[in-house]
């Protein structure tokens, strides 16, 4: 058992790293303290147990803080690494609408993704046709100055990392283990050069090592993380198509690229095609999607688009289609009635909220 820590990003780094608590237990244990994490760590398992959703033995992982909290700080800062949180400067405010948002970012490089970003994904057994479309749809999307975003495997992946860095453009890889490891190897090189244009981040401790789990857990970053997310090349079991399933619930732009009727590796493509995706060719048909056009200056965002960090914590109770009135809002976000009531009304005139017929408010 190791000692609690006093800070509240550290709080998050431990409760992170104990085997089956995640972003949905440590929300239903800020329900139950508070918000007050010291105190739900302070708490005995019989208490613990008794929270909805824990259970005794989560309850008994939690009471004994079996993570060094101090050494991976350490390790973290030896490595040239940092961790980031909610309420950090840099946090990415797309992860408000995720009723699951990472409890921490473990990140190396410069800079976390701006709001103009566009994943780019697929197969890791893509044709060269593939990677060469991903590499140059990803290399006009990066010289028109949108964040390239992907998950630095083999493949697809790969080819759109490094089209961005062929026009010196902005490109983050999302990790599905360990900041500390690379995988596939040869990818430390792609992963060296993309420190100076972005970066690498993961939600996972150090030494964890990727698992069935963990890939669909990076998956619904990729897509927060974005604007769109551009399918190219990859069967009916891939794994892009559960970040397209992402995006589609958070309501981002998606968009698949055709291939031969007869390959393998476009089968997902056409799945999603025929469910809905918008069919591109090119980034003329993306941009157009995104509503901009190539040597046009990007159009401004809706208001909707990029809430001021102080509203997030308002935000966060409509997450998937959730409607609020005054008194649940006030429940949700620990509040008195009269104050949800009013950042209600504040919201909706800002547009970040529409009114309904019941008099209960959604996001729009």
């Amino acid at each position: 058992m190791f000692p609690i820590p006093a800070d509240p990003l550290a709080q998050r780094l431990l409760l992170n790293a104990l085997p089956g608590v995640g972003p949905a237990t440590v929300r239903r244990l800020r329900d139950a303290f508070g918000g007050d994490l010291a105190a739900a760590l302070r708490a005995r398992p019989a208490e613990l147990a008794r929270i909805k959703g824990v259970g005794a033995r989560l309850a008994a992982t939690i009471a004994a803080r079996d993570f060094d909290w101090a050494a991976e700080l350490a390790r973290v800062e030896a490595l040239g690494f940092r961790v980031v949180a909610d309420g950090a400067p840099d946090w990415p405010l797309a992860f408000a609408p995720l009723w699951d948002p990472p409890l921490v970012l473990y990140a190396e490089g410069a800079a976390l993704p701006g709001e103009r970003a566009v994943a780019i994904v697929g197969s890791r057994h893509c044709t060269a046709y593939g990677a060469g479309l991903a590499r140059r749809f990803a290399r006009e999307l990066a010289a028109a100055g949108w964040w390239i975003v992907s998950g630095l495997a083999r493949g697809i992946d790969t080819a759109a990392h490094e089209g961005a860095l062929d026009a010196d453009g902005r490109t983050v890889a999302v990790l599905g283990h360990g900041l500390d490891l690379t995988y596939p190897p040869e990818g430390r090189a792609l992963r060296a050069r993309m420190r100076e244009r972005g970066g690498v981040l993961s939600e996972f401790p150090l030494g964890r090592p990727a698992d069935r789990q963990s890939f669909p857990q990076r998956n619904r970053i990729v897509a927060a993380l974005v604007r769109a997310v551009v399918v190219i090349e990859t069967d009916v079991d891939g794994g892009s198509l559960i970040t397209a399933r992402f995006a589609g619930d958070l309501g981002k732009t998606l968009c698949a690229v055709p291939g031969r009727v007869d390959s393998p590796a476009s089968r997902g493509c056409h799945a999603l095609l025929r469910d809905g995706a918008t069919l591109v060719t090119g980034v003329d048909d993306i941009l157009r999607e995104l509503g901009e056009a190539r040597d046009q200056a990007a159009l401004p965002l809706p208001a909707t688009a990029a809430p001021a960090p102080e509203h997030a914590r308002w935000l966060r109770p409509f997450a998937g289609g959730t409607a609020h009135d005054a008194e649940s809002l006030a429940e949700a976000t620990h509040c008195a009635p009269a104050e949800a009531a009013a950042m209600l009304a504040l919201l909706e005139i800002r547009g970040l909220l529409l009114r309904r017929p019941d008099g209960r408010h959604e996001t729009g």
